[in-house]
């Protein structure tokens, strides 16, 4: 795409997750001072960026081990692994994620780790519903994850976000213990500050959530960007969104979802991505990704552990 398009959808994004990790700040802030005072909100803020900054990151390996994860190596997925190290050179990563499968009839994919050590994981149901060019839209879709060192952002809100939960319950029990001397008039506090208290982590949530929905309107930009392929994605999504539930679910019980509001979702509206990926194939000028084609179902050897039994809507 043309680098102004690219520029203002960029700035876009990232103007919107400045507003959302400030937003979570000051709620964070105003909580503390209504418990503590200015020190109080100092200290709060401080502390989620002291363990924002020192706190160890979990292995992306040990994260694989607890999905039951097997990884594909150069031998095993050649194509797939060639596809990873291309996205990650275009996307100027130091060194290329390792490549994981997840025994998972679901169709989903995902991403752990940050620049220096990451990987990404595709799941059974996702190798099996997906061609070639939706694997290698979705797969920079993840990249694009690392890149920008989304999991870190998430982390600090996920930080904030618990410490506004646990300084609003604080709150919340000096107001009990004082509640005497508020009903006898003895002390006051506004009705402000207790509705504050009571719907701070409601409010920090939302926040976590618009964050979230932020990050994954980037990652689609950049993954647009890595591939030239915009529209891979959009269908990539598009059969995703399709083949979410059981067979019996589409058969039986077609449209039997409750669609809840968009703004309690992790991720946007999958119409709203496809649309905005589809205004991007309109600008963009660089040629797709190609690196030979392959069935993504070949992965699937007889020595990979398959998807056993269902619990709700996770196969095991």
């Amino acid at each position: 795409m043309d680098p102004l398009s690219f520029a203002r959808h960029r700035w876009a994004n990232a103007l919107q997750t400045a507003l959302m990790v400030l937003g979570l700040m000051a709620l964070l802030g105003a909580v503390g001072w209504l418990v503590g005072g200015p020190g109080y909100a100092l200290m709060a803020i401080a502390v989620v960026v002291v363990l924002y900054l020192f706190n160890p990151a979990m292995s992306p390996a040990l994260v694989m081990r607890l999905y039951r994860a097997q990884r594909l190596d150069a031998r095993t997925a050649r194509v797939p692994v060639q596809i990873l190290q291309e996205l990650s050179e275009r996307a100027g990563l130091p060194e290329s994620p390792a490549l994981y499968y997840v025994p998972s009839r679901l169709m989903n994919a995902f991403s752990v780790g940050d620049r220096r050590e990451a990987a990404v994981a595709v799941s059974d149901g996702l190798l099996r519903g997906l061609d070639t060019r939706g694997l290698v839209a979705v797969l920079a879709h993840e990249v694009s994850h690392i890149a920008h060192n989304d999991l870190r952002t998430m982390t600090f809100a996920d930080l904030a976000s618990r410490l506004t939960g646990l300084l609003s319950l604080v709150g919340q029990f000096l107001l009990l213990v004082n509640l005497p001397l508020l009903i006898l008039g003895e002390q006051t506090i506004s009705w402000f500050a207790i509705a504050l208290l009571i719907f701070a982590p409601t409010l920090s949530a939302l926040f976590q959530l618009a964050l979230s929905r932020s990050r994954e309107y980037q990652a689609d930009l950049g993954a647009a960007r890595l591939t030239g392929d915009p529209e891979g994605l959009a269908l990539a999504l598009a059969r995703l969104e399709r083949f979410q539930g059981g067979w019996i679910e589409r058969v039986l019980m077609p449209g039997w979802r409750i669609p809840e509001p968009s703004w309690l979702r992790t991720h946007p509206p999958t119409e709203e991505r496809i649309a905005r990926l589809m205004q991007l194939e309109q600008t963009m000028h660089r040629a797709p990704l190609s690196l030979g084609s392959f069935d993504p179902a070949a992965l699937l050897r007889d020595d990979l552990p398959r998807p056993r039994w269902r619990i709700g809507g996770t196969w095991f």
